[in-house]
């Protein structure tokens, strides 16, 4: 059973692509970057950016009726690496306020533009167990 994601808690694509998909076992969601989904700003911060970006890959997830705890697998796309820390420090949080005993697995890696220009996009794939 294949499910289209679509939640108003995340901003609607901004192309031919969709917020998410349910494959029954498993969630993959498409990149997330930081559009308040409410107000349709992005935070100038890459604290801001990387805890907004967070925040609508839980709203997709959570939309399946999965939690944050379920994510097993992220890719962050950074404009500069040397953002690394301060992203480190806002992830670590995120995943520690929402209770998460185990990171999941996590790839990071430096691109030369995001979509709006922002400076981090987030995707993730989330396990039912």
């Amino acid at each position: 059973m294949t499910k289209v994601l679509h939640t108003e808690s995340a901003p609607a694509a901004i192309g031919p692509y969709i917020q998410g998909i349910d494959l029954g076992n498993m969630v993959l969601t498409s990149g997330q970057i930081p559009i308040n989904p409410e107000t349709g700003e992005i935070p100038v911060a890459i604290t801001e950016q990387a805890l907004q970006s967070l925040n609508n890959v839980k709203a997709v997830v959570e939309s399946s009726c999965l939690t944050v705890g379920d994510i097993v697998k992220m890719t962050v796309f950074v404009k500069d690496l040397n953002d690394f820390g301060a992203v480190n420090e806002v992830y670590g949080q995120f995943f520690d306020d929402h209770n998460v005993a185990n990171y999941p697995a996590r790839s990071c890696v430096e691109v030369a533009r995001l979509p709006k220009d922002v400076g981090i996009e987030i995707e993730a794939i989330a396990v039912r167990k």
